[in-house]
C-alpha cells in the first residue's frame, strides 16, 4: 500500500533586509533631492534679485545705511569710553602743601601717605618740576626770570586704591583727612564730573542699543516687503507647486534665500559706509589724538564686529523673509 507523505506548502518570504535596503535608498534620495533643491534656492534666488539691479540696489542701500547708523553710534561711543578710561580709573588726587613745608617733610608725608591701605600711588613734584613745567607750556619763560624765588609749592599726586572704589565712599573720605591734615593748603578732587560722564556714556549705551533694535525692526520690515512684492509676482508659479503637492518648506525655500542676500549685501554696504566715515574723518581724529599727547588710540571696527554684522544682517533677511513667505503661505495666500 503507497503513503504519501503530506507537504507543508511553500511560502514565498521577502527578506526583511530587502525593505530596510529600500527605505535607505529613499531616505538617501530625499536628502539628495533636499540638498540640490537647497543649491538651486541658492543661485536662483541670487540669479532673481540681480536680474533688478535698481530695485535690488535701492533696497540694499537703505538696508545697509539702517544697519550702519548703530554702527557708526557704537564705534563712536567706543572711543568716548576708551578715552575717558584714564580719566575716571586714575582717581587722582591733587594736594598742594603749605609754603612752609620743605622738601625733607614733604617727602615723610608722602611717605605716610604710601603706607596707608587706601592710597596706591603717591607721586612728589617738587616746586622746580612744577615751575619747569609750566615755563614750557605757558609760553612766559621771560616773564618768569623776573621772579626773586619760586613761587609754586610741592604737590603731592595721590592715586586712591582700586579695591577702594567699592562703596564709592572712600576715596571722598580720603580727601576729607587730606584737607584736614595741617601741612596741606589745598586739595583738588572733582568727582561729579566723573560721575556725570559715566551716566552719560551709560545713556548712550542704551540709546544705542534702542536704536539698534528700531532700525533692525525697519531692516526685517523692508525685507518683508520686498520678499512680499516677489510672492506676488510669483502667485501662479505657487499656486501650481502647492497643486502638484509641493510643501510648504519647499515653496518658501527660495524665498529665504532671496531675505539671506538682501540682508548679506546690506551687511557689506553697511561695513562699506562705515569705513568710509573713518577715512573721512581720518584727519580730524589724527588731530584730537595728537591734542592728547597721544595718550589713546582710535578704535575701528575689527575684523570679529565686522564678520558679526555680516552674520547679524544675513539672520535679519532670512527672518523677515521667513515671516512674511509663512504667513502667506499659512493663510494661503500666495497671491
Amino acid at each position: 500500500m503507497n503513503t504519501r507523505k503530506a507537504t507543508a506548502p511553500r511560502v514565498k518570504t521577502v527578506p526583511a533586509a530587502r525593505g530596510a535596503n529600500r527605505s535607505a535608498t529613499r531616505s538617501r534620495l530625499n536628502i539628495r533631492a533636499w540638498r540640490e533643491h537647497h543649491a538651486y534656492s541658492f543661485f536662483s534666488s541670487l540669479y532673481r534679485i540681480a536680474a533688478r539691479p535698481g530695485w535690488t540696489a535701492l533696497t540694499v542701500l537703505v538696508m545697509g545705511l539702517a544697519l550702519a547708523l548703530p554702527l557708526l553710534l557704537f564705534l563712536l561711543l567706543q572711543n568716548v569710553q576708551g578715552l575717558s578710561t584714564g580719566w575716571q580709573e586714575a582717581r587722582e588726587i591733587t594736594v598742594f602743601l603749605k609754603p612752609e613745608i620743605d622738601a625733607t617733610a614733604a617727602t615723610q608725608f608722602a611717605e605716610n601717605l604710601r603706607a596707608r591701605s587706601d592710597v596706591a600711588i603717591v607721586k612728589i613734584r617738587t616746586p622746580e618740576e612744577g615751575l619747569a613745567e609750566f615755563r614750557s607750556q605757558s609760553g612766559f619763560s621771560d616773564a618768569l626770570k623776573v621772579l626773586q624765588a619760586n613761587p609754586l609749592p610741592t604737590v603731592l599726586v595721590v592715586t586712591a586704591r582700586e579695591n577702594s572704589r567699592d562703596s564709592g565712599n572712600a576715596t571722598p573720605a580720603l580727601v576729607g583727612q587730606l584737607k584736614s591734615d595741617s601741612k596741606v593748603d589745598l586739595v583738588q578732587y572733582d568727582a561729579a564730573w566723573r560721575q556725570r560722564l559715566g551716566a552719560i556714556l551709560a545713556l548712550g549705551a542704551r540709546v544705542v542699543q534702542v536704536l539698534a533694535g528700531l532700525l533692525a525692526l525697519g531692516t526685517l520690515l523692508v525685507v518683508g516687503n520686498t520678499v512680499r512684492l516677489d510672492i506676488q509676482s510669483r502667485a501662479a508659479e505657487i499656486g501650481t507647486l502647492q497643486l502638484l503637492g509641493a510643501s510648504k518648506g519647499f515653496v518658501r525655500r527660495p524665498f529665504l534665500y532671496i531675505g539671506l542676500w538682501y540682508g548679506l549685501l546690506s551687511g557689506f554696504v553697511a561695513l562699506l559706509l562705515v569705513l568710509t566715515v573713518q577715512l573721512a574723518l581720518g584727519d580730524a581724529v589724527a588731530h584730537l589724538i595728537s591734542s592728547y599727547d597721544n595718550r589713546f588710540a582710535f578704535s575701528a571696527l575689527g575684523w570679529v564686529p565686522a564678520l558679526l554684522v555680516l552674520v547679524v544682517s544675513a539672520a535679519l533677511g532670512w527672518f523677515g523673509a521667513w515671516l512674511v513667505a509663512s504667513r502667506h503661505l499659512t493663510l494661503g495666500q500666495p497671491a
